[in-house]
């Protein structure tokens, strides 16, 4: 495919991403929206269009892992609709980015996608005060259905063009401002001067008060509707285009008032002669095409007349003034400056203008200043605050937001009560916050002395971010995952490897990139070895390789297996070495002293964050190792009868369970046994073993079903632990096909009968172990046709939160009945699979399957 070609393919792109953003923001009444495309690599999100608010405002967000939780990953990775409808529900179902963004704002993402394929995410954000409702369900269908369209057309798209829908974050995204009235009004035209007559458009036509529909098209009607001592002025100008070619400018008076008939302009040609009232001033210019060999275009005049009324009127209001006011760009940028604003500011007005007034100002350069501005433009919100200009001139900011910039007002005021002396920091008045922002971090007080260089938003936000995100991660894996989630995307890295030191000695404990062998070399090294992973690690320094060049100068011989640049990070936790961390770059990138120092902060995250993982992992093992002891090692093999079970540990923490089964061959039949202990403590698995041991005591003597649990229930009492604990014990009959139950608060078994029907067993029940000691448990008799499986489980299994159990129980009992499976082992697999695909369970899970099948009915 050729170049011309290839830019064609992304300008049809950009236009339909340009177009689509846009109309979201309009039909939802947003103020702001973005797209996000998949990044080559899927681990990232990457900023490809936007309007209204720019991404800088947005947290600089123009790189989104896709495992973040945040809400257009999630809705990418989903392919669900978050709707969030203000600051209090961003703060319940997604705190990290409540802290990244503390502002009062709704925002609704949605998947972009076509035949089941995910391309991106489109969301967009609105003002919103605690309680705000946020889009009404027409307007999220409206939005869903607007990404599926676009989605639908960028696969047209990629059809036609071999286009991969990827973004690239060294590609600008696509800016669209947002929609505003404009402060100008201009209006084309054609006239021909041989014939004297004049093509218009609508613009035009109104400027100078005439109906488009009956304007006759002649010069003269125009000219009647000018100041009658322009008039002359007016044929002037077309005789000069005639002869030079051009206008430079003229600037007519325009009457105001309806416009002439369309007979012409003799009437009323002389109203208002002389008085100067009831007109007002427009500028025209224009030229003759220059166009070769076409002498008919000699005879033709195009250009433009400009209304600025409006602009002229404001700006001359506005220098009245004694206020200071100014304006900013969404991104910060100054764009106009009164008189009285460089006077009180004592600066000139072309030294602010393009500039932010913390960049352009030392005794403004603070990060809070910053944050006021992204505060007002986030959620839309007037903010104010107090600034001293050095030495002693206390200022008073207003800031007035809309989508595309923001009014800033500035007065001089008193010296501030609560400031003792000048050397305090001004009072800052944050803009209105939610009640539960108040967990989120507040903005700084501006500093009345310049900083040297301060810190910025963006480098704040990769702090919160990631230690946010580390919070969440409790093993040694999980934080890896964090790191290379969080770094790779916000630095545009494609490799990173994890070393921990071990014995004096580098370990690889984590790495993900497609060079499989980046830095394999340094796993095995001791700390002494004169390398860039260890000399980093002994010295505390981080050490930074812009090209493969420098490296080989400093480490002579060293493999650089594809990577161009290194960032070789120390992990220093407690004062002691931990690890090393680094990041590669597969072409050559320039660290920024930004880029540094946000590395070097970062560092101490991950090295904080990795030796927490590692005292949980050594105690994780060490906890799991005791449940593991405590339940079976192997089940008995019996005549008749097939058994397997399995059990899933909860996720949520590191705290065992009390779950346990067992089978027990009695001296008539088997039992067959499954109970849970409440809580996840070492004291709920103790009990979970007394429990154990006691049935298997109860049944080894001969006792009846219902006594057995009769007497664990007694001696879950006497051990005085207060804890609770079901049970549900099964004494079968092989011979006899049958089956005595007994259960105490234990969901109810299965019975699968040979021909794939499954029944929940409706059970009589006792209370749980360890209320009463007078307790009851009445058994009930279940038959076993040949061929026919149990099935005991735990709650864990069944129980999901907002759901009741007994929906869970059908699931189950569903699962069950159309499972195929051919042997016990597999059928244990198929009812866990979807808990064992699961990154969350809260509960442990125990399940035991039994398989009745007498010897004489074969298989």
């Amino acid at each position: 495919m050729g170049r011309s070609t290839v830019r064609e393919e992304t300008a049809e792109r950009d236009d339909l991403l340009a177009a689509a953003v846009v109309k979201a923001v309009q039909g939802a009444g947003a103020y702001a929206g973005s797209i996000f495309l998949r990044s080559r690599d899927r681990r990232s999100l990457v900023l490809a269009a936007t309007c209204g608010v720019p991404p800088s405002q947005l947290g600089g967000w123009s790189l989104v892992p896709v495992s973040s939780p945040i809400p257009v990953a999630v809705a990418y990775g989903s392919g669900r609709t978050i709707h969030l409808a203000d600051a209090d529900e961003t703060m319940r179902r997604f705190p990290q980015l409540a802290v990244a963004l503390p502002y009062a704002f709704g925002s609704c993402s949605v998947p972009v996608g076509a035949g089941g394929e995910t391309f991106g995410a489109l969301a967009v954000v609105w003002a919103a005060p605690p309680g705000s409702d946020g889009l009404t369900k027409t307007q999220r269908r409206h939005l869903r259905a607007l990404a599926n369209r676009l989605g639908a057309s960028l696969a047209a798209c990629r059809d036609r063009s071999g286009d991969p829908l990827e973004g690239d974050a060294r590609t600008a995204p696509v800016e669209t401002p947002a929609p505003s009235a404009p402060a100008v009004r201009a209006g084309l035209f054609d006239w021909n001067l041989s014939a004297s007559t004049l093509t218009a458009d609508d613009d035009f036509c109104a400027i100078f008060g005439l109906d488009p529909g009956t304007f006759d098209a002649r010069a003269e009607t125009l000219a009647s509707r000018l100041h009658p001592g322009d008039r002359a002025a007016f044929r002037a100008a077309a005789r000069t285009a005639a002869a030079e070619g051009r206008i430079v400018s003229r600037t007519l008076r325009v009457r105001e008032g309806a416009g002439a008939g369309p007979g012409g302009g003799a009437e009323g040609a002389g109203e208002g002669h002389g008085s100067g009232e009831g007109y007002r001033s427009v500028v025209l210019w224009g030229r003759v095409p220059d166009l070769p060999d076409d002498d008919r275009a000699r005879a033709h005049l195009v250009g433009v007349v400009v209304d600025a009324r409006a602009g002229r009127a404001a700006a001359a209001a506005v220098e009245r003034l004694r206020d200071g006011l100014f304006s900013l760009t969404p991104e910060g940028r100054v764009s106009y400056a009164n008189r009285s604003l460089e006077q009180l500011l004592d600066v000139r007005g072309e030294d602010l203008v393009g500039q932010c007034l913390w960049d352009a100002l030392p005794w403004l350069s603070d990060p809070a200043i910053e944050y006021q501005h992204r505060s007002a433009m986030v959620s839309q919100t007037p903010t104010s605050f107090l600034v001293r200009r050095p030495p002693d001139q206390w200022l008073a900011f207003s800031l007035h937001p809309d989508p595309n910039g923001v009014t800033g007002r500035v007065v001089p005021t008193g010296r501030p009560d609560a400031a003792p002396d000048l050397a305090e920091p001004p009072t800052v008045t944050a803009p209105p916050q939610p009640a539960s922002a108040a967990a989120a971090p507040t903005p700084p007080a501006p500093s009345t002395t310049a900083a040297a260089a301060p810190a910025r938003l963006g480098v704040m936000y990769h702090v919160l971010q990631l230690g946010s995100a580390l919070t969440e991660a409790v093993t040694t894996h999980q934080v890896c995952e964090v790191v290379a989630h969080q770094l790779l995307p916000a630095f545009g890295g494609q490799q990173l490897a994890l070393y921990a030191v071990r014995d004096g000695t580098m370990h690889l404990i984590f790495h993900t990139g497609h060079h499989e062998g980046f830095l394999d070399w340094l796993d095995g090294m001791p700390l002494r070895a004169p390398l860039p992973g260890t000399e980093t690690l002994t010295s505390g320094i981080p050490l930074f390789i812009e090209s493969q060049q420098s490296l080989s100068q400093g480490y002579p011989g060293i493999p650089i297996g594809g990577v161009n640049s290194w960032a070789y990070l120390p992990l220093i936790a407690s004062g002691r070495p931990a690890g090393t961390c680094v990041l590669g770059f597969d072409e050559i990138h320039h660290f920024t002293a930004k880029d540094r120092s946000v590395l070097t902060a970062l560092a101490g995250l991950i090295a904080q964050a990795l030796e927490r993982a590692r005292l949980y992992d050594s105690e994780f093992a060490l906890a799991r190792g005791l449940q593991q002891a405590l339940l079976p090692h192997r089940l008995p093999v019996l005549p008749d009868l097939r058994t397997t079970a399995r059990y899933l540990p909860c996720t949520s923490g590191m705290d065992i369970g009390g779950d346990w089964y067992d089978v027990i061959p009695a001296a008539e039949g088997v039992a067959l046994v499954i109970g849970d202990v409440e809580g996840h403590s070492i004291a709920a698995a103790a009990t979970m073993a007394q429990l154990r041991s006691a049935v298997r005591a109860f049944v080894a003597v001969g006792h009846a079903p219902g006594d057995v649990l009769a007497g664990a229930n007694r001696t879950l009492i006497d051990l005085g632990t207060g804890l609770l604990a079901s049970c549900c014990y099964l004494h079968l009959d092989p011979a006899g096909h049958r089956a005595w139950a007994v259960r105490a608060g234990h969901p109810p078994p299965l019975l699968r009968h040979p021909d794939g029907h499954t029944d929940v067993l409706d059970l009589e029940t006792g209370p749980l172990l360890g209320v009463d000691h007078a307790s009851d448990y009445p058994r009930t008799p279940v038959d076993l046709p040949p061929g026919s499986v149990l099935a005991l489980y735990t709650d864990g299994l069944v129980e999901e939160r907002g759901t009741p159990i007994d929906v869970g129980i059908d699931h189950l009992r569903s699962s069950l009945a159309h499972a195929r499976a051919g042997s016990l082992d597999e059928l244990a697999d198929r009812l866990l699979q979807h808990a064992q695909r699961s990154s969350y369970r809260a509960d442990d899970i125990a399940l035991l399957l039994t398989e009745y099948r007498p010897a004489a009915t074969g298989r």
